[in-house]
């Protein structure tokens, strides 16, 4: 794991997204993983003027999404595929189908969850998969726990994250999320990591001292050979 150490969250932004350009030119269709929550949306910003100065970039780019919460229809301005609709996919240009969603309405959401599986498995790998980093080191919806589903699952959430900003708008408190597995994550070609935020000076310490175990989840990206782990200087000031 490379540490890329930035002095505030516009120089992460910036160079993340120079990262994510730089592949991109390379592979004009590759298959982004896209996170959600405040850790991206600097990045996905930074994206978008791209696209609005040269719209053709991002013709062929596809998007699959990292997670979802259980039960929030993707029209809920609170879920995280509008998140990615409007700051994503809108500005970028990304049509439906060039978009892997997580319908977390489905009926059977374990289902649901095989037919991503299913998905993934013809259209990938992930060339870049965009993360970040939760106050207990939950990676997606993976959650601390003594095993982990490799994946793509329903999973439940811990209180730590049903209290995450996102799911105070919502109507309905989700107690499950739709989420990729830490397998098909560690199958990417290439991973980001943006650690921003209040209240990650801890977890943050823990996942850079380097010992790997499923109590922090992230410590897993260790496992892989090509990850760039942006973290902003505040957070270790915090």
């Amino acid at each position: 794991m490379r540490i890329i150490h930035c002095e505030d969250y516009g120089r992460l932004s910036a160079d993340a997204a120079a990262l994510v350009l730089a592949e991109i030119a390379r592979r004009a269709d590759a298959l982004v993983c896209a996170a959600t929550g405040r850790s991206p949306s600097g990045l996905y910003a930074e994206l978008a003027r791209n696209a609005a100065a040269d719209p053709t970039r991002f013709d062929r780019l596809r998007i699959v999404q990292l997670d979802e919460w259980g039960g929030v229809p993707a029209t809920d301005p609170g879920s995280c595929a509008h998140y990615l609709r409007t700051r994503l996919l809108d500005p970028l240009g990304i049509p439906s189908d060039r978009f892997l969603a997580l319908d977390a309405t489905a009926e059977d959401p374990a289902a649901e969850c095989g037919r991503v599986r299913t998905e993934l498995e013809r259209s990938g790998p992930i060339d870049i998969c965009v993360l970040g980093l939760g106050v207990n080191g939950h990676i997606g919806f993976n959650e601390p726990a003594p095993s982990l589903t490799p994946r793509c699952h329903v999973a439940q959430l811990s209180p730590t994250t049903r209290r995450h900003a996102m799911v105070r708008s919502l109507e309905h408190q989700p107690t499950y999320g739709l989420t990729l597995g830490m397998g098909e994550i560690l199958a990417s070609r290439r991973i980001l990591l943006l650690v921003t935020g209040e209240g990650k000076r801890g977890v943050t310490h823990g996942l850079l001292a380097g010992d790997v175990t499923t109590s922090l989840p992230a410590s897993l990206l260790w496992l892989h050979p090509n990850v760039d782990c942006f973290v902003e200087r505040s957070v270790l000031e915090s």
